[in-house]
């Protein structure tokens, strides 16, 4: 290593950082280089990446900031590094994560190895059934409020590399660009959208909450899925008191709690007597409230349980009707399929998980699409939806292999 060179860092590093950046793909950034564009001259843009953070130099450019609407009508604010950045970003993601990762709370979820986000509402589902009660955490503008020394300090107590706390500092402080070409210093929070953002908001929160309630509330158990946090309680009156704690230990690290969307939730079901003025909660794309359902045996119950949420219902229903597929008259069903099915496989896999029969539910929309589908392509179909639908129900009955919905047991016939 040389005096120009004063951090080693592999070359190989590089390259593996970008293959994962190439498999995730992403938009381009403030200097409008795509994937495609980067890779034209790959061998030198990757040695430019190496050599600067090699010799210190490397400074990221501005995040493009992207504003997404949300379901609630509010807006988050996306901060989309350049292609370059993403790939150093993941070098030192590569190097930051195996250090921490493992020192991170089990019932940590977001945004890690071998966990998911299933693997957090289950386990909510089952303590949810232990547990009375439930604090629903809403923390205000997470990703944009978090404070930097705090993370600095958090990456410094685990990595003993300089060049990688060097690169998270000035990744903390790039500048947001605004889609009129304005630029905007920040003084805190870590952009949504950036590659290493995830694993910082995690250690940070790794010490600002799960270390903190493991060591002032052992017993009381927990899911957090990044900013995503249900606590579990035995009572309402345990409810308020920790609720109380945990906004203070919020406001002493830089954080606020929502104060209407922050509730204190009844798992109310069959068992339990009484009521409460919030008696559901939503969690990670599933609604958590009393629903019938049946034990192995048959029987009918009451239980507080996860489905597809009510938001995440609606965006569905609205992508469906997005498509348009009733004026798609020039295309066979197969390309319908075609132009469907990998969506719909990633619905059913992802909000199917618990109660399914209500996801399916919902995705009988599909069904109705294509039945006015068949009604507006063939003459004879037009002036009867029942028999477009057992038009429909028969192509089903001999190809259900066609239609990941049909695969499922939704025909138009059945559920259209």
């Amino acid at each position: 290593m040389s005096d120009a060179k004063p951090y080693d860092i592999p070359k190989q590093l590089v390259w593996k950082a970008y293959q994962r950046v190439k498999a995730n793909r992403g938009a381009a950034g403030v200097d409008g280089e795509s994937l495609a564009m980067f890779e034209t001259d790959l061998k030198n843009n990757l040695y430019k990446i190496w050599n600067r953070m090699s010799s210190g130099t490397y400074f990221p450019p501005p995040v493009r900031l992207v504003e997404i609407p949300k379901d609630n009508g509010g807006i988050r604010p996306l901060g989309i590094p350049t292609v370059a950045d993403r790939v150093a970003q993941t070098v030192v993601k590569m190097v930051l994560e195996p250090r921490v990762d493992p020192l991170f709370h089990p019932d940590s979820y977001g945004y890690r190895p071998g966990k998911s986000a299933h693997d957090a509402v289950g386990m909510a589902r089952q303590r949810c059934f232990v547990n009375d009660w439930v604090i629903d955490l809403d923390i205000k503008g997470f990703f944009d409020a978090i404070p930097h020394e705090l993370v600095e300090r958090a990456v410094a107590r685990h990595m003993d590399l300089p060049w990688v706390r060097l690169y998270v500092a000035r990744w903390l402080r790039a500048p947001l660009q605004r889609p009129d070409g304005t630029v905007e210093p920040r003084t805190k929070g870590t952009p949504q959208g950036g590659v290493i953002s995830p694993l910082l908001a995690n250690l940070f929160l790794h010490y600002a909450f799960d270390v903190w309630m493991q060591r002032q509330y052992p017993s009381i158990p927990f899911e957090r899925y990044a900013d995503d946090v249900l606590v579990h309680c035995r009572s309402e009156r345990q409810a308020g008191f920790v609720l109380a704690a945990i906004r203070s230990r919020f406001t002493q690290c830089g954080l606020e709690l929502h104060p209407t969307k922050t509730r204190i939730v009844y798992c109310k079901d069959g068992r339990r007597p009484g009521e409460s003025e919030h008696t559901t909660f939503d969690f990670l794309g599933y609604t958590f409230r009393p629903r019938g359902a049946r034990t192995r045996a048959g029987k009918l119950f009451v239980g507080f349980l996860p489905a597809i949420s009510t938001r995440a219902a609606t965006a569905i229903r609205q992508t469906i009707h997005d498509w348009r597929l009733a004026s798609k008259t020039h295309l066979q069903l197969g390309d319908l399929a075609r132009l469907t099915n990998v969506t719909v496989r990633g619905w059913v896999n992802y909000y199917g998980r618990f109660s399914r029969s209500e996801c399916l539910h919902v995705l009988r929309h599909l069904n109705r699409a294509l039945v006015q589908w068949a009604r507006r392509k063939y003459k004879r179909l037009h002036r009867s939806k029942r028999a477009s639908a057992y038009w429909l129900g028969r192509i089903a009955h001999r190809d259900p292999l066609l239609f990941v919905l049909w695969q499922l047991g939704e025909t138009p016939a059945a559920g259209g």
